[in-house]
């Protein structure tokens, strides 16, 4: 299909909150999830959301085997999800360094959920559920906070953890 522009952090679109899908199987969405197939893979994107390609709907992305962004990330299975609900499972969580395509060159240290259970729609209306754990359930954490407005940088705890990725790379590192 498409690679598209990615919306960067400012843009008013990435600030509202998405509508819902209505309808499955139309030549419209499956052409909105190869453009954010096509968006994802040429940027080593780990994950996309339809607002960042300047479309306010609940459709996610995400798929991780190798990604050059991500080289100690373990593997993500290749998902569309739609109209997705999330819940929290147990009460552990983690920081990890986030990057994301629409705030490029940045990095912050992001306290999530561990372990989640998220449900939704394929691009054919059927509803799936699944449960992740490590950098699965950060992806699709990630990924679904663009639908109500939420980019990374508004849950990082301390500004002094969010930098330009080369630098906060460089220090973790020493």
């Amino acid at each position: 299909m498409a690679v598209k522009e990615v919306l960067r952090m400012g843009h008013p679109l990435l600030l509202q909150v998405a509508e819902p899908v209505a309808e499955f199987n139309t030549s419209a969405l499956d052409a909105l999830i190869a453009d954010m197939f096509d968006t994802m893979a040429v940027r080593n994107g780990a994950g996309l959301a339809a607002p960042q390609i300047g479309v306010s709907r609940r459709v996610v992305i995400f798929g991780v085997e190798h990604n050059p962004r991500y080289p100690e990330a373990e593997p993500v299975p290749t998902t569309v999800l739609i109209n997705p609900v999330i819940e929290v499972i147990g009460d552990e969580d983690d920081e990890m360094w986030e990057g994301c395509l629409s705030v490029p060159g940045m990095r912050g240290l992001v306290r999530r959920p561990t372990c989640v259970r998220y449900s939704g729609f394929d691009q054919h209306g059927q509803r799936f559920e699944r449960e992740a754990h490590g950098f699965h359930a950060r992806v699709v954490q990630h990924e679904c906070d663009h639908l109500d407005g939420i980019l990374y940088p508004y849950r990082i705890e301390d500004l002094r953890l969010f930098g330009f990725e080369d630098e906060v790379l460089k220090a973790v590192a020493d």
